[in-house]
């Protein structure tokens, strides 16, 4: 030790070579014991090669020193050492300890080299001032139910080397030195019941409550609940991916902003949070295509993060299938190979999750416009309304199957839960009245001429609202285009389903509603009947 001994800050970029023989570079919030020539131990945690004992030692300074708690954890994890000193600093050792534990070390060092002991010295450090905690005898009931008396909570707390000064039903409690992990009347109790013995509580049934008990799930739960249900039942299997993808995985997905890249990543492959389930879903199906398993389909029902703010993580349920994993199932059979899955296998499903987490599926509009990550002319985009995004589905673009080095006919989809309006609350759980009609059904077939551009869907909304309490279903059942019809155009087929509520319609009423019909197309897409 070269001049006096000094506990400070160390120096930014200081270094000392520690006990267990390795070199530490040391930051300004570290603590160190030092000396003229720089530090001697890093404190509270490990001492210095330079400054250690050996068969030649004959003067030895012994040192016992309080430290922070929080410097100590900082420091050791920062420095990646685990040490029996660094163990018990900090969690908080006795301060009153402090100098028994120096005239302890000093006497074994007596006894086992001899020596004289110089005299000791104390800095620093000005005595223990005891904590008192204000306790309430019925806490202990309060908190487990437990029946534990007055004298004995009082005989438990003091044979722990607890002061207790009663006065009524609350005593004040003056905490030992060496007990400092008790912060409050929590953990009084806590000590109370692990004497008095925690089996000793019992048993006691809730409370029934009256009236009828309101649904314990919330919204979400059952929606999840439910679309799980729902992608199970048509033969897909549920997956549970990391919520962690590679950056390029999240850039060809929307995502790869800074604010979701992990500041410490488990692996370079798992990088930035998922801004979609269909990373994660695609790699799966993959994997298990490279073990022989190539008709597969797969579905999870978890959280998407579009941001770094509490309401960019959304409900989302996704799926994805390969090969030849239809809704009737996969493989080959004796007549035939079974056709490879596609942008229409992905709709039923997107439509049945929608569906079963109870989103009027009669009411959506399927539209152009997915993501760029699916195949532009085999992807759609379903709404609710002009601004309202559910979800979306179809085939994959190939640029994204060979960024995530995916092969095979793959389709996928993803429905938004929590994009769903929440249903409107019925006075009562009785089931609505079935109203069903005595008139027998009626169809009629249309055909009409329309631009080639025009989706077939705007056909059938405007059929649909030429008269809603009429008409009760539309079905498109053919396509044509020629050069019959000019170029560019097509001809649509749609079936009509008319439903007579009130009475026996007569030709004079199915004509002014074809009539209707036939308006209804000409002033929504231009369309004229095909003659």
């Amino acid at each position: 030790v070269a001049g006096d001994l000094v506990v400070r800050r160390a120096q930014n970029g200081e270094t000392i070579l520690g006990l267990d023989g390795r070199d530490y570079t040391l930051t300004g919030d570290m603590c160190v014991i030092a000396d003229d020539n720089g530090p001697e131990s890093i404190a509270g945690i490990m001492g210095g090669e330079h400054s250690g004992c050996d068969e030649n030692t004959t003067d030895v300074l012994i040192e016992s020193a309080l430290w922070n708690p929080r410097n100590v954890a900082r420091t050791g994890r920062d420095l990646g050492i685990i040490t029996d000193a660094r163990y018990r600093f900090e969690r908080g050792v006795d301060p009153e300890f402090m100098v028994p534990g120096l005239e302890l070390a000093t006497r074994m060092v007596l006894d086992l080299c001899g020596g004289t002991p110089s005299e000791t010295h104390v800095e620093g450090y000005d005595g223990h001032t005891p904590k008192t905690v204000a306790f309430p005898f019925a806490e202990v009931g309060r908190l487990t139910g437990a029946d534990v008396d007055r004298a004995e909570s009082t005989s438990i707390l003091e044979s722990l080397g607890f002061a207790v000064d009663a006065s009524g039903e609350t005593a004040d409690v003056t905490v030992p030195s060496w007990r400092p992990d008790i912060e409050g009347k929590a953990d009084l109790v806590e000590e109370i019941m692990r004497i008095h013995g925690v089996g000793k509580i019992a048993p006691v049934p809730l409370a029934r409550l009256d009236g009828v008990p309101d649904r314990i799930l919330t919204t979400s739960q059952v929606r999840t609940r439910d679309a799980r249900r729902a992608l199970a039942a048509r033969g897909m299997m549920e997956a549970v991916s990391w919520s962690f993808i590679p950056a390029a995985h999240a850039e060809a997905f929307g995502g790869g902003a800074a604010a979701l890249k992990l500041s410490n990543p488990i692996s370079e492959e798992m990088s930035d949070m998922r801004p979609s389930l269909l990373p994660g879903l695609l790699a799966a199906a993959q994997r298990n295509a490279n073990v022989g398993h190539g008709d597969v389909a797969l579905f999870e029902v978890a959280g998407i993060y579009l941001g770094d703010a509490p309401g960019d993580q959304k409900r989302v349920a996704g799926g994805v299938r390969r090969g030849t994993a239809k809704l009737t199932g996969p493989g080959r059979a004796w007549d035939g190979h079974a056709d490879a899955v596609g942008v229409f296998d992905a709709k039923a499903d997107a439509l049945a999750a929608l569906e079963a987490a109870g989103a009027p599926v009669d009411k959506v509009q399927i539209e152009r416009g997915a993501p760029d990550w699916y195949h532009p002319g085999r992807s759609g985009v379903i709404k609710l309304g002009p601004k309202m995004v559910l979800g979306h589905f179809g085939e994959f673009h190939p640029r994204t199957l060979e960024t995530l080095d995916v092969k095979g006919p793959v389709c996928g989809f993803e429905v938004f839960l929590d994009a769903i309006p929440e249903p409107k609350r019925k006075a009562t759980r009785t089931r609505p009245r079935l109203d069903v009609s005595p008139y027998q059904a009626v169809t009629r077939d249309f055909a009409f001429v329309v631009d080639a551009g025009v989706a077939a869907n705007e056909l059938m909304r405007a059929v649909s609202s030429a008269d809603k309490q009429l008409i009760a279903g539309v079905n498109v059942f053919d396509v044509f285009e020629g050069t019959s019809l000019g170029a560019g155009r097509k001809s649509v087929a749609l079936e009509v389903e008319i439903q007579p509520t009130e009475r026996t319609l007569t030709d004079e009423d199915f004509e002014a509603l074809s009539g209707k019909i036939v308006t209804s197309v000409e002033k929504a897409t231009g369309g004229v009947l095909r003659s």
